[in-house]
């Protein structure tokens, strides 16, 4: 019965990390999941974003000429234009780092700077 629980602990891989992270050590652990995190922090931006956008833009609407409302409406708006322009900086500051240094940070490679 320990055998066949074994075999089947070692069948079983996660095809989303491309293996078994069982067998991965801290330097590669990182070269998979940092690239992967930086490019989930972006899409859920850009779906705040978008969120935010939608209910500042419905809160305004429903306003009724309310200066109080069209004042928070626009604050929203506001917040999420500057959140926005944030994060796309940063992804340019980013893309613009990898350019000039000649590393790929979305896909890291610690390889080329590990003293070895």
């Amino acid at each position: 019965m320990k055998q066949a629980n074994t075999q089947l602990a070692e069948a079983i891989t996660n095809p989303a990390l491309g293996g078994s992270i069982q067998d991965m050590g801290g330097v590669e652990w990182l070269q998979l999941m940092l690239p992967n995190f930086i490019t989930l922090a972006l899409i859920v931006g850009i779906v705040l974003f978008v969120f935010i956008m939608f209910v500042g833009a419905i809160q305004w609407i429903t306003s009724g000429g309310d200066k109080t409302a069209v004042e928070g409406a626009r604050g929203k708006i506001s917040n999420a234009v500057v959140g926005i322009v944030l994060l796309l900086a940063t992804f340019a500051i980013i893309s613009i780092i990898e350019l000039f240094f000649g590393v790929d940070i979305l896909s890291l490679d610690f390889d080329d700077l590990m003293i070895k």
